[in-house]
């Protein structure tokens, strides 16, 4: 049964939201928020505020997750469009409250989020050949807004010696302004529209290259990271260290996983999963002894508060573990990387 508090908060409109989470974290926070905002939104949301009631703990607290889940979603969003934030809020939260962020986040950005509805079903092997005269930045733009296993066909269908080229491009079109994106998609949309649809949220960006190559048969995606570590060394690491996120761990089996904790140093362990949903964490406890898991969380709980870097740095070195593995057989990442379920 939904409580009272439950039920409240689920008629609450955006605006009494705000208010509460204003209320909530106090006058400093609220002086830093405001001259964001317009001046009638001030006044909108000063006079919600003078109209607030008591507020119980409960309603607070579930406000205060939905703007930090919200935060969390357009932090994702930033680093490598909607597909890339689905994916990692899948992996923390779920199916479906991910999309009930993701629903969420849609909404509060409106027309910052450029869209190619002219897109939505073509055929990837019929619009690669319609777009392969096209200048390669062009066809990586096109490219971004492909599902991942879309684009990595379409990528293949492209003459060799432009597929590298395009990649690259593709992994450094999260600097392109959202308003150039929807100039270019309103373009898109007149030449392509006889060739039906296909939908992609996301655009571009080192997330979406790294998930198309995670989509391609192993050797064409490595070959075609090779040649770009060969001439950007640093955008293929990047490119690389995406291509198997510390989330994707989940889907190693039991087997994998035990070989993975038998290689590990056990202080980067406990770092690197400081930073991990609980969902994860118990993924790691179950395959080690009773002991080992106690140990491993007393260790979680005595480190305290650490910082991001040194979580990513450590979730990395587990990685190039993982990595290694793979390339000696004892483990396999095709379920992980690539592979979609039905949950």
């Amino acid at each position: 049964m939904i409580s009272n508090a439950e039920n409240e908060n689920m008629v609450l409109s955006g605006l009494r939201k705000a208010a509460i989470a204003m209320v909530t974290l106090g006058d400093e926070v609220a002086s830093r928020v405001f001259p964001y905002l317009t001046d009638e939104d001030v006044q909108l949301l000063s006079r919600e505020i003078s109209k607030l009631s008591e507020v119980s703990a409960e309603q607070a607290e579930r406000v205060l997750a939905e703007v930090h889940e919200l935060q969390l979603a357009q932090r994702h969003f930033s680093t490598g469009g909607l597909e890339y934030a689905k994916r990692l809020l899948n992996s923390a939260y779920g199916p479906d409250r991910a999309r009930n962020i993701i629903d969420r986040l849609v909404r509060s950005l409106g027309n910052e989020i450029p869209t190619f509805d002219a897109l939505q079903k073509a055929d990837p092997q019929q619009v690669a050949k319609f777009i392969q005269g096209e200048n390669p930045q062009t066809i990586a733009l096109v490219l971004s807004h492909l599902n991942s296993g879309s684009a990595a066909g379409m990528l293949m269908a492209l003459p060799t010696e432009i597929r590298t080229d395009v990649a690259m491009r593709m992994a450094n079109l999260e600097q392109i302004s959202p308003d150039i994106v929807r100039r270019i998609a309103s373009i898109l949309e007149q030449k392509l529209r006889s060739l039906g649809q296909f939908s992609r949220e996301s655009y571009g960006g080192v997330p979406a290259v790294a998930e198309m190559f995670n989509r391609m048969e192993a050797n064409s995606g490595q070959e075609l990271l090779e040649q770009i570590e060969g001439m950007d060394g640093e955008l293929g690491l990047a490119i690389r260290n995406l291509m198997f996120v510390f989330e994707d761990l989940l889907l190693v089996d039991q087997i994998g996983m035990r070989e993975v904790l038998s290689r590990v140093d056990k202080k980067a362990l406990t770092t690197a999963l400081k930073g991990t949903s609980e969902k994860l964490r118990e993924h790691f406890f179950v395959n080690m002894s009773e002991r080992g898991a106690t140990m491993l969380k007393e260790d979680m709980d005595a480190m305290g508060p650490v910082k991001i870097r040194e979580v990513e740095t450590a979730q990395q070195e587990i990685l190039q573990i993982v990595r290694q593995l793979e390339s000696e057989g004892v483990l396999s990442l095709k379920g992980a990387v690539g592979e979609q379920y039905v949950v």
